[in-house]
């Protein structure tokens, strides 16, 4: 073999490993837009997006937290994705308020939304509330996927004027139990709740968002169904870039990265 097509076909061979990877699906389910209340944060593009090999970004929006017209926000959350090839807009439910099931149905006919998140903390009702069942439901009756939010930030950077406690995850597993067809995964679970408050609620997805500590990837997959165990970022308000560096530096297969990265998300999505 002549010298310039060894060297050829050898740096192809080299480079085969990167194009796969970069061309390999990846979804970050964890995502947000909008004016944060206590910070000014970057907005999330799809030149960023395309730049990290995002393929697709489930959004929602900070302005659910405190906004009481949750018709106008999920409105603004659709419109922000509207178009867009790699941005999905999940819709935001204030169960709190006397219009949710409104809510609920623009955002599953109107607006065409597969996912819909939840603030407990943040909407002052709780995973035991008979509520919290009513809005599970009301979700598999839409053919609706929910996400909880656990947690949008540790509580020591919290604002003096926004304290407010994690969602008490240990009454899920019996409101799923009543609830057996609804698709849920928790956004922003730590270590310790993912082993302690959710242990028995094994039919829940989680995302990576909080997991921390060396290899924290590779150790959740110990604890937890690998099959439901998807990306998530909670970008802006976190660095993107944290949680593609968790998937590097944990120990995983090709399969078990593939399937965290995108096939568990995209599996749940469908159902």
């Amino acid at each position: 073999m002549k010298r310039r097509n060894f060297m050829i076909q050898a740096g192809a061979l080299a480079a085969a490993p990167l194009i796969a990877e970069q061309a390999a699906e990846l979804i970050d389910c964890n995502m947000h837009f909008g004016p944060h209340p206590t910070r000014a944060l970057p907005t999330i593009d799809e030149v960023f997006l395309e730049r990290q090999g995002v393929t697709e970004a489930w959004v929602g929006s900070f302005e659910a937290l405190l906004h009481r017209d949750i018709a106008g926000v999920n409105s603004r959350t659709a419109r922000h994705c509207a178009g867009s090839r790699r941005l999905r807009a999940v819709g935001s439910l204030h169960p709190g308020l006397p219009s949710w099931k409104d809510d609920l149905r623009r955002c599953a006919e109107q607006h065409g939304m597969q996912v819909l998140r939840l603030y407990p903390n943040h909407h002052g009702y709780t995973l035991a509330d008979p509520l919290f069942c009513e809005v599970l439901e009301a979700c598999v009756e839409a053919r609706l996927a929910v996400q909880v939010v656990a947690q949008m930030e540790d509580a020591r950077t919290q604002s003096p004027l926004m304290q407010l406690p994690a969602v008490d995850l240990k009454p899920l597993a019996k409101a799923m139990e009543k609830v057996p067809e609804v698709r849920l995964m928790v956004l922003n679970a730590n270590a310790t709740m993912i082993t302690t408050s959710l242990r028995g609620c094994s039919r829940a997805w989680i995302d990576i968002a909080m997991i921390e500590g060396v290899a924290g990837v590779e150790n959740i997959l110990w604890s937890w169904p690998e099959a439901q165990v998807c990306f998530g970022s909670h970008a802006p308000f976190f660095y993107w870039e944290a949680s593609s560096l968790k998937m590097k530096e944990s120990i995983l297969s090709t399969s078990q990265s593939n399937a965290v990265k995108a096939a568990n998300a995209r599996q749940w999505l469908l159902g």
